[in-house]
């Protein structure tokens, strides 16, 4: 059977919604819930993180290296927008509205680099 998008919508939904389960966890066994014990703060830092170790992978190391700190980042960002109250689907629908914006002209008439 073949995999839809939404089945990929769906990962990142179940893992925000692990990610809120492990919120009151015990720190000693949930690496999450160290993170949320730890503050917005550090979950802030950690997204910086690991967004900069995705652009290193980008420029310099195997596309495996990649999917695999891409994978690092969704998970953090999740985290953070679980700390700060925010849902995937108020993501989706802010994608969703700018999908539907008339295209803006590049800035000085060029083409995207």
């Amino acid at each position: 059977m073949a995999k839809s998008k939404n089945d990929d919508v769906a990962v990142l939904e179940h893992l925000f919604e692990v990610i809120e389960s492990r919120r009151d966890a015990d720190p000693a066994v949930s690496h999450t819930a160290r993170m949320f014990e730890k503050g917005l703060n550090k979950i802030a830092q950690k997204v910086g993180e690991e967004a900069t170790e995705t652009v290193i992978a980008a420029l310099a190391e195997p596309r495996q290296a990649l999917v695999a700190e891409s994978a690092d980042l969704l998970y953090h960002l999740l985290l953070l927008w679980s700390v700060k109250g925010v849902t995937p689907a108020e993501v989706y629908a802010e994608l969703r509205s700018r999908a539907n914006r008339p295209a803006k002209p590049a800035a000085g008439g060029g083409k995207d680099k």
